[in-house]
């Protein structure tokens, strides 16, 4: 009996839902392809595009503002150059230790936004006190630049004014 009954056919359902039930799945479905899903997609790809500004800071990366531009640039260009921005930011910059002495440098806080002139602002403290007593240190030594500059012009303009013996330059003297 068991066999008969296993050998019967049975109906088949294309789906666990009929009616208005599958109407609200579909629409659940739908609403779920057009409209989370792309920004879900959208918000990964910036966080991932993100990711080697954000080494760059925790590094203290002295081209940080170069490496979030070019982070920028590859959301622009569809990613093509975020591998690029990746290496920059686990990179060590040796020029810049050769020339600073140093290849980390200390950013702003996250919270602060950079202004167009914020390499500009005024030193203070230690800095500014060492640069001025550097400027002390040197005044003599442009003060005597300054007074031969001035004596090789009036040797110049002597030599150029013919009242004074010296040659006129015209147009087809070669120098």
């Amino acid at each position: 009996m068991l066999f008969a009954a296993a050998s019967l056919p049975a109906t088949s359902h294309a789906s666990l839902l009929s009616g208005e039930a599958l109407d609200t799945a579909a629409n659940v479905v739908a609403w779920l392809a057009l409209i989370i899903v792309p920004v879900a997609l959208i918000s990964a790809f910036w966080i991932v595009h993100i990711l080697p500004e954000k080494i760059a800071e925790k590094r203290r990366h002295p081209q940080l503002d170069a490496i979030k531009i070019l982070c920028l640039l590859s959301l622009v260009f569809g990613g093509m150059l975020w591998p690029l921005a990746w290496l920059w930011a686990y990179t060590r910059p040796v020029l810049h230790k050769m020339a600073y002495g140093t290849d980390v440098a200390s950013h702003q806080s996250h919270g602060e936004a950079i202004s167009p002139l914020h390499d500009a602002e005024v030193e203070s403290g230690p800095a500014l006190e060492a640069s001025e007593a550097n400027a002390r240190d040197r005044q003599p030594e442009v003060d005597e630049l300054k007074r031969r500059i001035r004596s090789l012009e009036m040797a110049l303009a002597m030599a150029n004014d013919p009242s004074r013996g010296g040659r006129a330059r015209t147009g087809d003297d070669e120098e």
